[in-house]
């Protein structure tokens, strides 16, 4: 999967498969997160052997990755990881990061379609997506997507610091997705991402 899309400033980015080759630029992407938002991530990016481990996952087939592009770096990172369990089968756990200079311009609403569109040729009816309750601004965009809270653990996991930090919950379904994202891209005049 290979797709040439347009950002809302008029950026041109390609979104694509992640590949093991793509190990330098991924941990480049990583380095220019600031450490604030690199904090609640749930492992540290920071640690290249990590970081090559969690793309051969996505070997096993339960774990898909993709990431946008721009002039042959990478500034977003999306994945789905489908449940190896079967009483979970049907979901799917949603993950977006975007680098700075690219927020606010569609790209995650990009991300998140792409991952969409894996999610349902793989039968996912429902999305997860977890973080911490510090996450303010990815709450309030999963809520904008459809996304609802369905449970706050306290103190249940750590951040990259090491402090406690209570972890929020929240699920979609499929087809209220889609309803959102068609929504997005019909209220604006960015058609051309249809």
């Amino acid at each position: 999967m290979e797709k040439e899309e347009t950002l809302k400033d008029g950026t041109k980015v390609l979104v694509r498969e992640l590949h093991l080759r793509d190990l330098d630029r991924l941990m480049r992407f990583y380095s220019t997160l600031p450490p604030e938002g690199r904090k609640y991530l749930r492992v540290d990016v920071k640690n290249r052997e990590i970081v090559e481990q969690r793309i051969k996952l996505t070997k096993t087939g339960n774990v898909f990755r993709l990431v946008a592009l721009a002039e042959d770096d990478i500034i977003a990172d999306g994945a789905l990881e489908l449940s190896g369990e079967e009483w979970r089968k049907h979901q799917g756990e949603l993950r977006v990061i975007a680098a700075r200079p690219f927020q606010h311009k569609g790209l995650g609403m990009i991300m998140v379609r792409e991952l969409y569109f894996l999610a349902v040729k793989k039968n996912v009816e429902q999305m997860v997506a977890k973080m911490m309750r510090p996450q303010v601004a990815a709450q309030k965009i999963f809520r904008k997507l459809g996304f609802r809270e369905e449970l706050l653990i306290p103190d249940y996991v750590r951040d990259q610091s090491g402090k406690k930090q209570d972890l929020i919950i929240m699920t979609c379904n499929i087809k209220e997705l889609w309803n959102e994202l068609e929504h997005f891209y019909s209220d604006s005049d960015w058609q051309r991402c249809r």
